[in-house]
């Protein structure tokens, strides 16, 4: 067993929660022991939800494991249908029950409750969150969704938000504007906003737009293979992708396609003159995996970076992120082990880091700015305001959340001029860092391989300090390392520059 301090995501049936928070009408009645109830801190702090999830626990404890824990859930289903009056309930077991084995689901077939009654299997000890998210909501449209008549005018589900989502409430709203420029409107949302009655209704849309294959993809594919309607492969999150996506669109619903650009400022701003100190810098991408495929897209062919390390947490994801780091030459990380993410990003050093909450954390320890790109996040990544992923105003977000971390072209200029000044010193950080920010510590005399110890000389570290502070580290590392391969104990001037020249070759 390992022990953890932060974890990517949850067990299964965290995402089982998610779906039915997400919904109105749908209430899940899940056999946990005491301990295991704590939706209310996921969904009403976290996602500054204004109302509680709709989660019903059995809470047995361990004195009940000697009597009858079955009658204690059969129990609990019972007086959620007679307090809440759900349309459809969802039953479980969180890991801890999972364990002794009372079958919720054959318990809530002898209930008669008048409603649909839907069970879940997820496997606790194999499986995790998204998962969870995603085969809960494969299952309940599984019960409830029926092949009907197409609606008169061209219309679409839209699949895959649900609670605790980033920013899935927003890219819901831009999704449904780029619809209905074409003339396209939304049949059913789900499982944000929808009601089990809604679900019997999928059938009428057109196709489907998968907005997150995470949490909606099993879904969409039994759709298409028992209502026989196609889904979107694209996700528009970047300005290339919106495009592509509406092209799919247009050749599903069979109209023509039509995007409105004039909100559109990213492609502007990535070219203006005080943007252009971005191109080169180094990023390095994780979070899941639809995000990192996203972003990849973005940071390389609309803001000019370059990519130097991606991966992602959701291993059914490990696929595609491995052929997709292929493409832009890195080599994959597919892990869910938040320190093997943080050994690969202080290895790569990049000038940017965009990921999770997680590595928002990795990068104050390491020195370096971070985005926040990814689930799993945390409370300041539900805004108040309008601040969507997806679409032509999701891009004018992106562009405005990944570039206020770094240091603007002409911060950077002035911290460079006035370096050796006693309040502007690069030591203290760029303002929007904090005035209190300090540099990652270094060892003053490391021991590099082949037990050589090296020296810095005064004029070589006077000659250190003039390259730019988020890159420093790294031409420290290389020059020792160069130093100690070849036997110098003294690193000079000459050293560094020669160290510089082999590096760039």
């Amino acid at each position: 067993m390992k022990l953890t301090v932060w974890t990517y995501e949850g067990p299964p049936h965290v995402g089982a929660m998610r779906v039915a928070t997400a919904m109105k009408g749908l209430h899940y009645v899940l056999h946990a022991p005491q301990g295991d109830t704590y939706a209310d801190l996921l969904f009403t702090m976290i996602e500054r939800r204004n109302h509680r999830p709709p989660v019903t626990y059995t809470t047995f404890q361990a004195r009940d494991l000697g009597s009858d824990t079955a009658q204690l859930f059969k129990t609990a289903c019972l007086e959620a249908y007679d307090r809440f009056q759900p349309q459809a309930l969802i039953v479980g077991s969180s890991c801890t029950a999972e364990l002794i084995q009372d079958d919720p689901g054959g318990m809530s077939e002898t209930l008669g409750l008048p409603i649909p009654v839907v069970p879940l299997e997820l496997p606790s000890y194999q499986r995790k969150e998204n998962f969870g998210a995603d085969e809960t909501f494969f299952q309940v449209v599984r019960a409830l969704a029926r092949p009907m008549d197409r609606t008169a005018r061209p219309t679409a589900n839209l699949i895959g938000p649900t609670a605790l989502g980033f920013r899935h409430r927003d890219d819901i709203t831009e999704v449904t504007a780029l619809l209905e420029e074409m003339g396209i409107s939304v049949n059913v949302c789900a499982p944000y906003g929808a009601t089990p009655g809604d679900l019997t209704d999928l059938g009428a849309a057109h196709f489907n737009v998968l907005m997150y294959p995470e949490t909606g993809e099993s879904a969409c594919r039994w759709m298409e293979r028992e209502l026989g309607q196609p889904f979107t492969k694209t996700v528009p999150i970047g300005v290339g992708a919106t495009r592509d996506f509406i092209e799919e669109v247009a050749k599903l619903a069979g109209v023509e396609p039509k995007i409105d650009s004039e909100r559109l400022r990213l492609p502007w701003y990535s070219a203006s003159v005080d943007s252009t100190y971005l191109t080169g810098k180094r990023v390095f991408i994780f979070g899941d995996g639809t995000h990192v495929a996203s972003a990849a897209r973005i940071a390389r062919d609309e803001m000019g970076f370059e990519v130097a390390g991606l991966g992602c947490y959701n291993r059914e994801m490990a696929r595609p992120i491995r052929a997709l780091a292929r493409d832009y030459g890195v080599e994959p990380l597919i892990t869910d082990d938040y320190l093997e993410v943080e050994a690969a990003i202080e290895t790569v050093a990049p000038e940017l880091i965009l990921g999770t909450q997680m590595e928002r954390h990795i990068g104050k320890r390491l020195g370096i700015p971070c985005a926040v790109i990814s689930a799993p996040v945390h409370v300041q990544d539900f805004p108040a305001r309008y601040s969507p992923q997806m679409g032509i105003e999701g891009a004018n977000v992106i562009f405005d959340t990944w570039v206020h971390p770094l240091v603007m072209g002409l911060e950077e200029h002035l911290l460079t001029m006035f370096r050796e000044d006693f309040e502007f010193h690069d030591e203290a950080g760029p303002s929007h860092h904090g005035g209190k920010a300090k540099p990652r510590i270094e060892n003053e005399e490391p021991q590099m391989p082949g037990s050589v110890e090296v020296v810095w000389l005064p004029a070589a570290e006077k000659e250190l300090k003039k390259i730019p502070f988020f890159v420093r580290g790294k031409a420290k590392r290389n020059t020792e390392t160069f130093a100690a391969e070849r036997g110098t104990r003294e690193i000079s001037v000459e050293t560094l520059y020669e160290a510089k020249a082999h590096y760039a070759r």
